[in-house]
């Protein structure tokens, strides 16, 4: 199946590769199957969430346990029973940036992570029970955003 994406063209995607948000992901309900573009550069943790049907609905998501190392969660028994959950080898976890004109300052929903079940290709935005995430924390701490100054 072809995607037409805003960053990269036109790409080339295999149908089982889509994977179905019931709810679509909140502010754009209405959008409903995504792709994963994976950055094959080991050194770049950013990746795209990229709407099937939309082109220029995309969002930038890292694997927030590739960079924070103390990321913790526990996935709501509701979304594990939406996302039909089997067994913790079939979760991924992402979570969405927001890259502002000052990319020192860029930020990362920590409080939200977007679950996916990729065996059953199901996905979800899940809001955190009883965290002390934040929906923006910071990517770069400010010893580096002092130094880059």
């Amino acid at each position: 199946m072809k995607v037409k994406t805003r960053d990269f063209g036109e790409i080339e995607v295999p149908e089982e590769n889509i994977i179905f948000f019931q709810e679509g992901i909140p502010g754009f309900e209405e959008e409903k199957e995504f792709i994963i573009i994976l950055n094959e550069d080991v050194d770049n943790p950013f990746h795209h969430l990229q709407s099937v049907k939309n082109p220029n609905l995309s969002f930038i998501i890292i694997n927030p346990f590739e960079v924070f190392n103390d990321y913790d969660i526990v996935i709501p028994q509701i979304a594990v029973d939406k996302l039909k959950i089997e067994k913790a080898e079939d979760v991924l976890v992402y979570t969405i940036v927001v890259v502002p004109e000052d990319i020192r300052k860029m930020t990362t929903n920590l409080l939200g992570p977007i679950v996916i079940n990729h065996k059953g290709k199901l996905g979800k935005q899940v809001i955190l029970e009883d965290s002390n995430y934040s929906t923006k924390h910071f990517l770069f701490n400010q010893d580096f955003q002092e130094e880059v100054k």
